[in-house]
């Protein structure tokens, strides 16, 4: 692992919302580049789960830093990204810094009580890439990995650091088929080669930008309730 890189504290700066008193399982959701943990905490009334799940939804915030394809300006940011044109070139020591980050949440709702395989990780976009590139290299078995509008981060070194504890987790990925931020060629190419290495990919796609619709809102919930059905 790259020594440049440094967890960072998202703990006091994420937003929880929980459905019971007593929460068994969590979902953390990372926001996209430019938002933060705000963004997407007005779903959880949309998905309506049922009460009884009991889960405890943890939007956290990005850092603020510059962003390179955004012409250094400011943000909040899970990392650098060079170009949304092509990914050649990726911020490897950013992607391990949120990594670390946010495998250090998932070690907080641990402690709390919740079990990992009753974790959930979601993000959009950046977040997504963040989820996926967590969630596949973490070493205890995890519920699930929700990846909206995004694409696989440096794919090609996957195959030499995947962990065996989530080779068979379920991946629900979905995209905007007028999509042209994470263009949906990147974002398809993506399930594909996750498809290749033997991962349960969960594809989905919506006549819309990059955006999330609530045909898509539906499809999170169906998915997100047979993940912690068990």
């Amino acid at each position: 692992m790259n020594n440049q890189a440094k967890t960072l504290n998202l703990t006091d700066s994420a937003i929880e919302i929980e459905t019971s008193a007593d929460p068994t399982a969590a979902v953390i959701w990372l926001h996209g580049l430019g938002a933060d943990g705000n963004d997407f905490a007005p779903i959880v009334p949309e998905l309506t789960l049922p009460d009884d799940f009991g889960i405890r939804f943890i939007f956290p915030n990005a850092p603020l830093q510059s962003v390179t394809c955004n012409g250094g300006y400011v943000m909040r940011s899970w990392y650098d990204i060079y170009s949304l044109n092509d990914f050649e070139k990726e911020d490897k020591v950013g992607l391990i810094q949120s990594q670390q980050s946010i495998e250090a949440l998932i070690q907080q709702e641990i402690q709390r009580g919740i079990n990992p395989g009753r974790i959930i990780l979601m993000g959009f976009s950046q977040g997504g890439a963040v989820a996926l590139y967590t969630g596949l290299r973490f070493s205890q078995r995890l519920a699930g990995i929700g990846a909206l509008s995004t694409y696989l981060p440096l794919r090609d070194e996957l195959a030499s650091e995947q962990h065996s504890s989530n080779t068979d987790i379920p991946i629900f990925m979905a995209h905007g088929s007028h999509d042209q931020v994470v263009r949906y060629e990147i974002g398809e190419s993506s399930c594909k080669h996750l498809q290749q290495l033997g991962y349960d990919v969960h594809w989905n796609s919506y006549p819309m930008e990059h955006s999330v619709c609530p045909e898509e809102i539906t499809d999170i919930s169906t998915w997100i309730a047979k993940c912690l059905a068990g």
